[in-house]
């Protein structure tokens, strides 16, 4: 609301852009907080994974609606561009000095788990972006106080733009990355086949599948051709250790006879 005001009041657009932004922070950050309760609740007979996948949601809808709002700056820069206006530079310093000290102490507290939850990292990335944006303002505000140069407001707000979209399209491309099962960027699949097929007792290994449930959890399926019966648990613990060591812990593998594995002879060496 300081911003909304102070941005009628002295005329900037940097400062409308961040509390257009803002507001839509508040949406996002009640929204991340929210599935971060849901996520935390218990598995059922009809959600067998509980609801750890409402964090890789909660991210994708905040990095897209980033995105939105990326956009819609952009296009009121554009237009100051064209036809750039008178600002006060007073109430704009005071204001965005005031909404970089808050963004600051909030970025502060969600920098620890940023790294290990996409739903925090989307309430981070929103928070920086609100501290760029309170950056930019102060920035353009000593500028056209001192040099005269109107046009720093709608700089400032591009700027500020393309870091939040620089973010946010990781934020949606990890996002979606995850929701369509893909390999994690950190794991090479190659090295995890290598690993189970080195198992003594196992001869190939096909329909390898590895993804991410959610923040921090990746899974694994695959089935191996054990030829000797007697040999399976063996080789069921030696291959689970073996994709321990690759970070995946939650693991499903199915272990076939040359029997079974003849139905399908053309994914046994796959």
């Amino acid at each position: 609301m300081a911003e909304v005001i102070g941005g009628l009041v002295s005329n900037s657009l940097t400062l409308l852009a961040d509390a257009g932004h803002m507001a839509t922070d508040v949406g996002a950050l009640a929204f991340s907080l929210f599935v971060a309760w849901l996520s935390r609740q218990p598995a059922t007979n009809e959600k067998s994974y509980g609801y750890l996948r409402w964090e890789i949601l909660a991210a994708l809808l905040n990095g897209a609606t980033l995105l939105a709002i990326s956009a819609a700056i952009v296009w009121e820069a554009i237009v100051r561009f064209q036809h750039p206006e008178p600002v006060a530079t007073g109430i704009m310093f005071w204001v965005a000095v005031a909404g970089f000290v808050a963004n600051a102490v909030s970025a502060r507290l969600l920098h620890a788990g940023a790294a290990h939850s996409l739903n925090v990292r989307g309430a981070y990335l929103h928070i920086l972006g609100d501290l760029l944006g309170s950056a930019a303002a102060i920035v353009a505000a000593l500028l056209i106080r001192y040099k005269g140069w109107t046009i720093a407001d709608p700089i400032a707000s591009i700027v500020m733009t393309v870091m939040i979209i620089r973010g946010s399209w990781s934020l949606v491309k990890e996002s979606v990355d995850i929701l369509l099962e893909a390999t994690p960027d950190h794991i090479d699949p190659t090295a995890v086949r290598a690993s189970l097929a080195r198992v003594p007792a196992v001869e190939s290994v096909h329909d390898l599948h590895i993804w991410t449930l959610t923040s921090g959890v990746i899974a694994m399926s695959a089935h191996a051709l054990v030829s000797d019966p007697a040999r399976n648990q063996e080789a069921l613990e030696a291959m689970t250790a073996a994709v321990a060591a690759h970070g995946i812990h939650h693991v499903t593998i199915q272990i076939e006879g040359r029997s079974l594995a003849a139905c399908a002879p053309e994914l046994v060496h796959a």
